[in-house]
C-alpha cells in the first residue's frame, strides 16, 4: 500500500494545518487544549466569541472541538433556552495552559483552562460584551488583550463595580511589559 492510499494520508490532508508562525517555538509535543462547542437551533449554542484555535473539528452536524496552543486565549459563550425563553447565558474568558500551570477544570474544556473572567446572567454577559465591543473598537484584538485586565473585569463583576475601560495606553503598558526580560 502505497502512502497517498493510506486512510492516515488522507485525513492529514483533509484538516487545515496551523500556520507556522502558530507553531513557531513549540515543542513537538505541545499539550494541547480542547474546546467543546456545539449548536442546536433555538435551544443551546456553545461558541466561541473570540479566540483562534490552530484547529477545529467538525464532530457531527451539531458539535465541533475547537483546539488551542498553550498560552493562546480565548471567550466561551453558552447560551441556553426552553420554550419559555433564555434559561441560562454563560461566558468566560480563558487561557490555554501547559502541563505545568496551575488550571482549572471547566465542563468542556480538556484538560482545563486557566480561568480569567466568568459571567453568568445576562447583565454581566451583556456589560463583559460591551467591553469586547469596545476593545475591538480600538483595532486591538481581544485575545491580545492584558490578561490582567480581564481578571480585573471578573473581580469587579463580583464585587458589583462599574467596569474598567480597556485603553490604548494600558494596551501600550501591557505590550512593553511584556517584551521586558
Amino acid at each position: 500500500m502505497t502512502a497517498s492510499a493510506s486512510p492516515a494520508a488522507g485525513a492529514a490532508t483533509d484538516a487545515p494545518q496551523p500556520s507556522p508562525a502558530a507553531l513557531a517555538g513549540r515543542p513537538v509535543s505541545a499539550p494541547l487544549t480542547r474546546v467543546a462547542l456545539a449548536y442546536i437551533e433555538l435551544r443551546f449554542k456553545l461558541y466561541l466569541r473570540f479566540g483562534e484555535p490552530a484547529r477545529t473539528h467538525q464532530l457531527d452536524r451539531w458539535r465541533r472541538c475547537a483546539v488551542f496552543l498553550p498560552g493562546t486565549m480565548f471567550c466561551r459563550i453558552r447560551w441556553q433556552a426552553n420554550d419559555y425563553g433564555t434559561v441560562r447565558w454563560q461566558l468566560m474568558v480563558m487561557q490555554a495552559c501547559t502541563p505545568l500551570d496551575a488550571a482549572q477544570r471547566i465542563p468542556g474544556v480538556q484538560p482545563g483552562a486557566r480561568l480569567l473572567l466568568h459571567a453568568e446572567g445576562e447583565n454581566q454577559v451583556r456589560a463583559v460584551l460591551e467591553r469586547i465591543d469596545a476593545i475591538e473598537a480600538l483595532g486591538i484584538a481581544p485575545v491580545a488583550a492584558s490578561p490582567a485586565y480581564w481578571r480585573t473585569l471578573a473581580n469587579r463583576l463580583a464585587a458589583r463595580l462599574p467596569l474598567p475601560e480597556y485603553t490604548a495606553e494600558r494596551h501600550a503598558a501591557w505590550l512593553i511589559g511584556r517584551a521586558l526580560p
